[in-house]
């Protein structure tokens, strides 16, 4: 993409930008070979420790189709695209939701740089036959926070601010096989794996790292009925059922950190 094409440019392998350090990196190679691997797993007293909970538990929400977590609180912005504020937006909004769950890691003592490849590991149940995963990495700003002249929207509150910094769905049906979709049995403990995009973001010292799980995003994404059906595009009002969704405490957020 740039100079003759010819290797000779002198680019580094990657040339990234840092989402919260808000700055551009250089890397001979990526991902980077002395990235430390650590789980952030989800606690069910809604922690973020880097450590297995010592015994098994889990959260659970009721996800209901036909009122489903809206992927934004601009509704003004729904008709385009690509919504300019989606990709960064404040999630408090989903957050307060009793149909989203909420994982967080103590204040940060020090800065903390994920540099990598994001795998959500999760292992869920649910009381129907098919379910979508959607989580969210997010950056929890501290609480004394102060706000900034250049914001756009004047009506923003940049203290506890929850700016979004990776996310990704996976319908439930495609979790072993994109070519041979499959229903969940009711209630049975189930692995669903959730690859997110790379990632290059510094979690500052004084802020949280915050994980959230949810089963809708609308209208970015299509209601998934929660009854498994051959066709979900094609379901009937009938197909579309509440159901209970479970998280259980082994299941963990893979990243990458960089030193």
């Amino acid at each position: 993409m740039k100079g003759k094409g010819d290797k000779n440019t002198g680019l580094p392998k990657a040339y990234l930008y840092n989402t919260g350090k808000k700055e551009w990196a250089q890397f001979a190679q990526w991902s980077v070979p002395s990235a430390i691997r650590q789980k952030l797993y989800l606690s069910a007293d809604g922690k973020l420790p880097m450590a297995q909970p010592s015994s098994a538990s889990a959260m659970s929400f009721i996800s209901d189709p036909l009122k489903p977590v809206p992927y934004t609180n601009d509704n003004t912005t729904t008709v385009g695209f690509t919504p300019r504020n989606y990709m960064s937006e404040d999630q408090r909004f989903a957050g307060r939701r009793t149909d989203v769950l909420v994982f967080q890691s103590d204040v940060l003592q020090d800065d903390v740089t994920l540099g990598g490849e994001i795998m959500a590991h999760l292992k869920v149940a649910t009381t129907g036959t098919d379910a979508d995963w959607f989580v969210k990495l997010i950056d929890v700003y501290p609480d004394d926070e102060p706000n900034h002249p250049y914001l756009p929207n004047k009506n923003i509150l940049m203290a506890n601010y929850q700016q979004m910094v990776r996310s990704e769905i996976m319908p439930g049906r495609f979790r072993n096989s994109f070519e041979k979709p499959e229903a969940f049995v009711p209630n049975q403990k189930t692995n669903v794996n959730v690859k997110l995009q790379d990632v290059l973001h510094t979690f500052k010292k004084g802020h949280r790292i915050m994980i959230q799980v949810q089963s809708t995003a609308f209208p970015l994404f299509a209601r998934n009925p929660q009854k498994f059906v051959e066709n979900p595009y094609k379901a009937t009002d009938a197909d579309y059922t509440k159901a209970t969704h479970t998280v259980y405490n082994d299941s963990y957020v893979e990243v990458e950190v960089l030193k």
